[in-house]
């Protein structure tokens, strides 16, 4: 570890990894933390439970706002262990001078989305501290939720299973770039963001059963097959025609040397099947985006490793991002 945090230590990537493993990891060792899920499962298999914190800048974006982030960050790492949500708590640091308007549309979409989980806020807190303590305004949610369907984890993934992607990659990072930096896009580029229960649910009440599902966020579908590979000890391999990105992501990715594979995602989520199963998951995830694809198999060609396909018949290792590509992204 270096001697101080750098804005790379929350990239999602290797730094990020290598903070949570020899700083918190060290510390709070036990065997459910040592799994690495998106949520925690307790309570004999029937619980998920996960928290996460939302510092994104701009607050109000292209397709959702730091409000609906909060609820689908939280409630889609609780689907993503095949259980749906139903309880929240809501934490909120908010900065002296913060106007009521923006906090009051900033809550709505909070209960918006909410009602599209069927899940409640039970529980909060408050904290108001002075200007120029934090940047406007921090959100931090922790969720409980029924698991439906026992035995998803990263951790199963084997070389019975291929891998599927949800739809098409990078909406979100690229969303928050342009808005950021005042980018005008003659286009309807917006956010992924939404919340991933109402598909899973669709998958477990057609009795897919699942190995194992991941959304891609900080790090991107990058970050998210490198964990895959590693704690399952496995090796991916993912041919890179299959990755639908749009023209508008491409199109900013080439102008600013990007990599669609590690930008940030929010309502993007892999998942790894038994090859049987492979062709009526697609049925299900095309209803609801027309980019949804296999985009690879398992094997044990070299264990813990990523290998792209490209189109032109070479292969190269998809590395673990390092460096901060976009602080302040979620």
């Amino acid at each position: 570890m270096t001697k101080t945090i750098s804005l790379a230590h929350g990239n999602g990537g290797a730094e990020n990894n290598e903070l949570i493993r020899d700083v918190f990891y060290k510390a709070f060792k036990n065997d459910i933390l040592d799994k690495s899920e998106d949520a925690a499962i307790i309570e004999g298999g029937r619980l998920a439970f996960s928290t996460d914190s939302f510092t994104v800048t701009p607050l109000f974006f292209a397709g959702a706002d730091i409000g609906k982030l909060a609820v689908c960050g939280t409630c889609n790492d609780l689907a993503m262990m095949g259980a749906k949500p139903k309880y929240l708590t809501c934490s909120v640091i908010i900065e002296e001078g913060f106007e009521t308007r923006e906090l009051e549309k900033i809550v709505r979409s909070m209960k918006k989305e909410l009602e599209v989980n069927g899940a409640i806020v039970v529980s909060g807190d408050t904290k108001v501290v002075p200007r120029g303590s934090v940047d406007k305004i921090f959100i931090n949610t922790t969720g409980i939720g029924e698991v439906l369907q026992e035995g998803i984890s990263s951790n199963n993934i084997s070389c019975d299973d291929v891998v599927l992607l949800s739809r098409d990659i990078g909406c979100h990072g690229a969303t928050i770039f342009a808005s950021r930096e005042g980018i005008e896009l003659s286009s309807s580029l917006m956010s992924d963001c939404t919340s991933l229960y109402p598909i899973v649910k669709s998958l477990i009440d057609e009795g897919i059963k699942i190995t194992a599902m991941r959304d891609a966020t900080r790090g991107g579908v990058s970050a998210a097959l490198n964990e895959w590979s590693k704690q399952s000890n496995i090796c991916i391999e993912i041919d890179e025609e299959k990755i639908a990105v749009s023209d508008e992501v491409m199109g900013l990715c080439e102008i600013l040397g990007f990599d669609a594979l590690s930008l940030a995602n929010e309502g993007t989520f892999l998942l790894a099947v038994k090859k049987e199963e492979a062709e009526k998951t697609m049925e299900i995830l095309k209803s609801y985006n027309k980019n949804a694809s296999i985009i690879g198999k398992v094997t044990d060609k070299h264990l813990k490793k990523v290998i792209i396909n490209s189109a032109w018949g070479t292969q190269r290792f998809l590395d673990v991002p390092t460096g901060e590509l976009l602080p302040r992204i979620c």
